[in-house]
């Protein structure tokens, strides 16, 4: 049985962990074993690149510091995790993907969506997913819902920052065709449904 890779996207707050879990629940009712991830982490080594590129201290961090260690996680999770689950055949949910590193640094830090891509394509060796979910919803009202009890180093940039980050990822769609965008300013129930009908055709 193949293994089928699903990655949500979309700004922070955009409520990428409730549908991972209602898309996990999903293909468990239909006998189909789950792994959920999350970047930067996923692994033991992830989770400390995690720490360092997340904590509020490190104000001084370069963006290419940044950018560098976004993939260096990434390259540890595709290799420790994601290709044996799917290799067992497991469907694997990521929350997030080498398209937040386009949009956020590419984009959002101004490093250029080309240069940051050289260093992913390193660190992916080659793994796309079968299906990315875009949650689409305004920057602005879903950092209200993410702030709720303080953020982290990315999430306390100003709101500029992550307009731009929203604005990139309408780009991104004109060249990733596997990027399909889900009105995600409505209930759960209506976004999920649309879900559904996108893992149906898969």
């Amino acid at each position: 049985m193949k293994g089928i890779f699903i990655v949500l996207e979309g700004p922070d707050g955009s409520g990428k962990s409730t549908m991972a879990k209602k898309i996990g629940d999903y293909y468990r009712g239909n006998g189909r074993e789950i792994e959920f991830t999350r970047e930067p982490g996923g692994t033991k080594i992830g989770e400390k690149v995690r720490d360092i590129i997340l904590d509020n201290n490190n104000t001084e961090m370069d963006y290419r510091t940044e950018a560098l260690l976004y993939a260096a996680a990434r390259a540890q999770l595709v290799s420790e995790k994601i290709k044996p689950w799917l290799n067992e055949g497991k469907i694997v949910i990521s929350e997030r993907y080498v398209y937040s590193s386009l949009v956020y640094q590419g984009i959002g830090r101004g490093l250029g969506v080309e240069e940051v891509m050289k260093i992913n394509d390193f660190a992916i060796a080659g793994l796309k997913p079968d299906m990315v979910l875009m949650l689409d919803v305004n920057p602005e009202k879903a950092l209200k819902r993410k702030l709720v009890g303080g953020g982290d180093r990315l999430e306390n940039e100003h709101v500029s920052f992550h307009k731009e980050v929203y604005e990139g990822y309408k780009k991104l769609i004109q060249f990733f065709p596997e990027i399909k965008l889900i009105n995600a300013e409505r209930s759960i129930e209506a976004i999920f449904r649309d879900i559904k009908k996108i893992i149906n055709s898969l």
